[in-house]
């Protein structure tokens, strides 16, 4: 297994800073990791580092509580579109999936996706499994699974709880199968990432790509 290529290498602290984007891209292009994940003012300068590599630059949307208006989450993506962005994480309303109101989840899909879709910009949606029933992630499986949307994410990493065996397996059956899935929140070890992709998950959010990919040499040279 090339664990390389399931991870996006991740920083969207707050507190990121230029010379932490340098690094972390540096560290993508050496891993030959699928993409790296930045705060949206750092979009351009990825794009910039990265360029000729083959590793995607990602960024986030609604981050991290997802209750951004429909209108803001639009500005949003139309930046880090025209900023060179090529995949997009963006966080679900979670104030209306816990009042119930799928009306307005459907809405806001309906309206991100006629931007996104036509660019041929990857677009990865938040539901943050942690803080969700079962059912709940049931019914979001049933609503993006049928959108056109590319991954079902699990998890910010600001929640208590991150990405689990038991919801990657979930999404999973209850997704369709052209839907994939990106773990993400407290991937810290190879073992939990080989757990996770077997599970069904295809991308893995990590801020710890590089000690995962030092645990996969070390696992390695014991056989």
């Amino acid at each position: 297994m090339n664990i390389n290529e399931y991870i996006d290498h991740t920083i969207l602290k707050p507190t990121t800073r230029v010379a932490d984007i340098e690094k972390l891209c540096n560290e993508a292009m050496e891993y030959k990791f699928a993409a790296v994940c930045v705060p949206p003012p750092f979009v351009k300068m990825a794009k910039q580092l990265l360029e000729g590599s083959g590793v995607k630059t990602a960024t986030v949307i609604g981050f991290p509580f997802g209750y951004a208006g429909i209108e803001a989450k639009i500005a949003e993506v139309v930046l880090a579109m025209i900023d060179g962005a090529d995949e997009l994480d963006m966080v679900i309303n979670l104030i209306a999936l816990k009042n119930n109101d799928w009306a307005y989840l459907a809405n806001e899909l309906n309206h991100i996706m006629p931007i996104i879709k036509p660019k041929d910009k990857v677009i990865k949606i938040i539901i943050e499994s942690g803080i969700l029933t079962d059912d709940e992630i049931i019914k979001c499986c049933g609503l993006y699974g049928a959108a056109g949307i590319d991954y079902l994410k699990t998890s910010t990493g600001y929640a208590d709880k991150g990405a689990t065996i038991e919801a990657v397996q979930l999404m999973r059956k209850e997704l369709p199968p052209h839907v994939k899935i990106k773990a993400s929140g407290g991937i810290r070890t190879y073992a939990f990432a080989k757990q996770l992709i077997k599970a069904g998950a295809t991308r893995l959010g990590c801020s710890t790509g590089v000690a995962i990919m030092q645990q996969q040499d070390s696992d390695t040279a014991d056989y």
